[in-house]
């Protein structure tokens, strides 16, 4: 007697590349960019994204980030903490159906997330290349 064992479901390109909770920070930071475009969408909600990008970009940071592991370590922390305050003061509705394009969205386009996260990857590894290989000049 045979038994029917079913194999699991091969998990989704996605689902393996990317971790689980930096693909609800990428969503929710999709939604409250589709969100920003809401007449409903509160002023403090717009401020507190404008502040987010700000920091993001600015070179003043509260730890610079020329320091190894730190300096990018306060910008994954203030950035999503601005973006998460800024989702709170949206209104229910809003939220819900930036959401629902956020997802809508993110399902067209699968292969986004993981393209960004290699080109990122990419352009660290050739900084860190171009720093190694000026250090190098410099102590001969």
């Amino acid at each position: 007697m045979t038994r029917n064992v079913q194999t699991p479901a091969r998990p989704q390109l996605l689902a393996r590349l990317v971790p689980a909770r930096l693909r609800l920070v990428w969503r929710d930071a999709l939604s409250l960019l589709l969100a920003l475009g809401d007449r409903r969408t509160p002023a403090t909600a717009r401020l507190i994204s404008l502040a987010a990008l700000a920091y993001l970009v600015s070179p003043i940071d509260l730890i610079p980030d020329n320091l190894p592991v730190l300096g990018l370590g306060d910008d994954l922390l203030v950035v999503p903490m601005l973006l998460a305050f800024a989702a709170r003061s949206l209104p229910a509705e809003v939220l819900a159906r930036s959401r629902f394009r956020a997802d809508a969205f993110s399902a067209r386009r699968r292969w986004l997330v993981p393209a960004i996260l290699g080109a990122a990857l990419l352009l660290s590894l050739g900084l860190a290349y171009l720093l190694v290989r000026g250090a190098a000049a410099l102590f001969h």
